[in-house]
């Protein structure tokens, strides 16, 4: 059967909000400041918290900044193609990207800093709740990714809440977001994960 208009149009957003998500803010922004590849110090993330340990803070918030921003673009595209409820799912397209980017053999980040650039685009008052928890409970316990945990298990929550048609794509990025950060857990859990280094600047 021919796809009507609509779902080659969705089918498009889809795979542009997957490229978007794929784009590696961190890497290339390392690069472009001289600070190598960053797939080869530090944990060999893209993501910002191994920008911070090569860049310092300041080049890591760029990075999560732009992280963010690619998410949002994404979900904007959902809006515009099919309303809330696709946003959501052009959202988490782009966090899929993020973590498995086509770019980069399929070897990204883990998610964290889209995921916060999704819940901001769909709703801001969960991004503020979801924010809040992160600085709580990664200021505390001296853990980013036990922050991060929490974070998605609570993003699902706060979908439902909003309705079933954003708590599944909502269930479906914490899932993605939980499985990247498994070996994290599994840290936290035998008492060995690293802790925060905050540096202004390298």
């Amino acid at each position: 059967m021919i796809p009507t208009g609509f779902n080659v149009i969705a089918v498009l957003a889809i795979l542009v909000s997957y490229l978007l998500g794929s784009i590696p803010m961190g890497l290339i922004l390392t690069k472009v400041m001289g600070k190598g590849d960053l797939r080869k110090v530090g944990s060999g993330n893209i993501g910002a918290t191994n920008v911070m340990r090569v860049g310092g803070l300041r080049m890591a918030a760029a990075t999560w900044l732009l992280d963010m921003l690619k998410a949002i673009a994404a979900v904007y595209i959902g809006y515009v193609v099919g309303g809330e409820a696709f946003a959501a799912w052009c959202g988490f397209a782009a966090i899929v990207g993020h973590c498995y980017p086509v770019w980069l053999k399929f070897h990204g980040g883990k998610g964290i800093s889209s995921l916060f650039g999704v819940l901001l685009a769909v709703n801001p008052l969960a991004f503020i709740t979801c924010g809040i928890e992160w600085l709580i409970v990664a200021l505390s316990s001296g853990y980013s990714s036990l922050g991060a945990v929490v974070a998605f298990c609570l993003m699902p929550v706060l979908g439902f809440v909003m309705g079933p048609q954003v708590g599944w794509p909502f269930l479906a990025i914490a899932l993605l977001c939980l499985w990247r950060h498994r070996e994290n857990i599994k840290r936290l859990l035998s008492g060995t994960e690293s802790k925060i280094e905050w540096k202004w600047k390298k």
